[in-house]
């Protein structure tokens, strides 16, 4: 059966809905959701209970504000789809998070220890200047008085961090300049570095406390995520193709 969709007054065909979803860079994420399909449904043992079909369904359509029955007719008329559909369509996310887990639960531990260094976060304090000899001069007032550095950052620095006294963080240890990163990775807690050139300025910077990363509940669903996302994205590259045909 061909597929027509209106849209107002305008009528499209098949051939006209992929020459749109290709002008709209769509087809890439077309692509995602077919893989994702494709990869559910190949993946053994991976299904739903008729209780996680029934707390999906009514999680779907609460999310989506539909209080009756007329409700999801209309809203499932809207976006083409069958009422027959709908177990399938709401149980989907379920069946997608136990495909994450089964495919990448089991190495987590290595992966952490191979993200760790990246993970763990820190909370230091800058100071920014373009000019060398101010620069010099407040290292040596700070390092006389720890206590200065807020309110030399307040008063000298050029950055953000002014408006905070200089304190950044917790940001990851991604995050910084590189230059700042390796200085920053190899101070202990309250150490004063002297001032360094890093691009057009002339910095300042004390680590003011380490945050190792731990492997909890939060950490181990960010790292399937972002390995289930690399998966999808060389996925897409290797078997999306498309070709202009005359």
């Amino acid at each position: 059966m061909a597929l027509q969709v209106q849209i107002g007054e305008q009528k499209l065909d098949q051939e006209q809905l992929l020459s749109l979803l290709a002008k709209y860079q769509l087809l890439p994420r077309l692509a995602q959701e077919m893989i994702i399909d494709q990869a559910i449904a190949t993946t053994p043992d991976l299904s739903c209970t008729q209780e996680e079909v029934k707390a999906a369904i009514n999680l779907f359509v609460q999310q989506r504000q539909l209080k009756s029955e007329a409700d999801i007719q209309n809203w499932l008329k809207k976006n083409g789809l069958a009422f027959d559909q709908l177990p399938a369509i709401a149980s989907r996310p379920i069946l997608l998070e136990k495909f994450k887990q089964q495919r990448w639960g089991d190495n987590l531990e290595s992966y952490f220890v191979q993200r760790k260094s990246q993970l763990d976060r820190i909370i230091y304090s800058l100071l920014r200047t373009n000019d060398a000899g101010v620069a010099q001069e407040l290292y040596f007032r700070i390092l006389d008085d720890a206590s200065l550095f807020p309110e030399l950052a307040r008063e000298y620095s050029k950055g953000p961090e002014s408006q905070t006294g200089g304190l950044v963080g917790p940001v990851e240890m991604n995050v910084p300049h590189p230059a700042m990163i390796q200085i920053l990775s190899s101070s202990q807690p309250g150490e004063l570095k002297p001032p360094v050139k890093i691009g057009e300025w002339f910095v300042i910077l004390r680590l003011e406390k380490s945050i190792p990363a731990q492997l909890d509940e939060t950490m181990q669903q960010r790292l399937i995520n972002e390995q289930f996302e690399q998966w999808l994205n060389q996925q897409v590259q290797e078997q999306l193709l498309i070709e202009h045909l005359e």
